[in-house]
């Protein structure tokens, strides 16, 4: 008998995850049923593989999903993050074991006494943030526990960037997830974080000004500004009493500051629509956010607003984007400026043919053992190979696809609705993941936390 992987869901992070399945077809006698509203932009090798069969599916049709749902032994959902608690309410009903990539939302942690009554697991959060972060962090965190360390900081910092020889922008960026969540980034509320044991809170409009710097061996210097909230997983990795805990999004030096324009202008607001926004002009569209002048051209009034001397590098990065060139236009009507900056910025920052990203994460772990304060720094760096196997698509697919078939092999056997913060998940992702170059590098160096003087900061 075959066993099924129902996989819902075929975007562009699905690359890797569907070839590890069929890869794995043969010697783990699988199934891969591939459901998605839209399949013909399915490769031809996955289409026609002999363990692969396609299922158009509309997901508001309850019928066919569920029919889909009880032919399964496991269900993967790759759909966009609202859609997840449909699938698993059918996988509750129908008892199947779920994953996901996705954050834990409140109406699937809502689930998590009926999962567990069910004896099913429904794995969340293992992609790569949230996912391959977690679980290197617990490995490392509790090894230290294990001999006897006491945590005193956490700090945890990822990014989807574009790998240096691909890197053919002022800006050293383009686009290699959705690139809606980057234009909206930081947006909902203040980043807040504790530093020294006190909390902190940075309001979106500072966000992009208050940068850290990290340096990763052979790749230069990185700069990080902070997620939105860091405290969500104290509890979950057991740092209740850690005096520093922050988690941040990297980008290349100098992308914050540069950033901060569009903040500081209202470009990436996404409250209101703009009357007429198609076809609008992009230097129209950057005109709406400056004051009238009867003389001043749009360069210059821009240039006042935000005190930007000619030779600053970042009115070069504006420059690049086209935003004041009166012969491009915005396509799309009822337009939010966030969206018509994001039509503007996809022009621009889309991933060619043949362009590798990158993917980026850097942790600090700072602890006490036998009364000596030491500090363990851990970085990774994964490159892409091309638009369609991108290095962000190995590492949220492939931990994804490690989980499916550990559960299926009940290596992975925890009931509940979860993170991937268990020795019984994490150790084995981890450890096959090095077989695909997704390594991580340690480094011991001297713990300095914020205070080396210890004056209250």
């Amino acid at each position: 008998m075959k066993r099924k992987i129902l996989v819902v869901g075929a975007g562009k992070s699905t690359s890797y995850m569907l070839d590890y399945f069929l890869e794995k077809s043969e010697s783990e006698n699988l199934q891969i049923t591939i459901a998605d509203l839209n399949t013909k932009d399915i490769p031809g090798h996955i289409k026609e593989h002999p363990a692969c069969t396609l299922l158009t599916l509309d997901i508001s049709a309850t019928a066919e999903r569920q029919s889909a749902v009880s032919a399964a032994d496991i269900v993967v959902s790759m759909l966009p993050a609202r859609f997840h608690a449909i699938i698993a309410k059918d996988c509750l009903l129908l008892k199947k074991n779920l994953v996901t990539a996705s954050y834990v939302s409140d109406e699937m942690s809502a689930m998590n006494e009926e999962v567990k009554k069910a004896g099913l697991i429904f794995m969340n959060e293992i992609g790569l943030d949230p996912g391959i972060d977690h679980m290197s962090a617990m490995q490392i965190i509790d090894r230290i526990r294990d001999k006897g360390g006491k945590m005193l900081l956490f700090e945890s910092f990822t990014g989807g960037l574009v790998a240096p020889e691909s890197d053919s922008n002022l800006w050293n960026y383009k686009f290699t997830w959705n690139p809606r969540n980057v234009v909206v980034a930081g947006q909902g509320g203040a980043a807040k974080f504790i530093q020294e044991g006190t909390y902190k809170y940075i309001p979106y409009h500072k966000l992009f000004r208050r940068t850290e710097f990290m340096e990763i061996k052979g790749y230069g210097t990185f700069e990080a500004y902070a997620n939105r909230d860091s405290l969500n997983y104290r509890e979950a990795y057991g740092l209740k009493n850690a005096l520093t805990l922050y988690r941040g999004t990297m980008r290349r030096v100098g992308f914050s500051k540069a950033w901060n324009m569009f903040v500081q202008l209202g470009m990436t607001d996404d409250s209101y629509v703009v009357e007429n926004s198609e076809g609008m002009s992009y230097r129209e569209f950057t005109n709406l956010f400056l004051p009238y002048s009867p003389t001043d051209s749009v360069e210059l009034k821009l240039r006042h607003y935000l005190k930007i001397d000619q030779d600053d590098s970042t009115w070069s990065k504006l420059l690049e984007l086209d935003l004041f060139n009166p012969k491009k236009f915005i396509s799309i009507s009822e337009a939010t400026p966030a969206q018509m900056l994001q039509e503007i910025l996809e022009a621009q920052w889309t991933l060619a043919e043949d362009d590798k990203d990158m993917i980026v994460m850097y942790h600090k772990f700072g602890y006490e053992l036998n009364g000596k304060k030491e500090q363990i720094d851990a970085n990774m760096v994964v490159l892409g190979k091309n638009r369609i196997h991108t290095a962000m698509a190995k590492t949220v697919g492939l931990p994804v696809a490690m989980a499916t078939l550990l559960i299926l092999n009940k290596k992975i056997n925890t009931p509940g609705v979860q993170i991937p913060i268990r020795k019984e998940v994490y150790e084995p992702v981890l450890k096959e993941l090095i077989s695909y170059d997704v390594v991580f590098q340690e480094y011991q160096v001297p713990y300095l936390g914020y205070n080396p003087d210890s004056v209250a900061g």
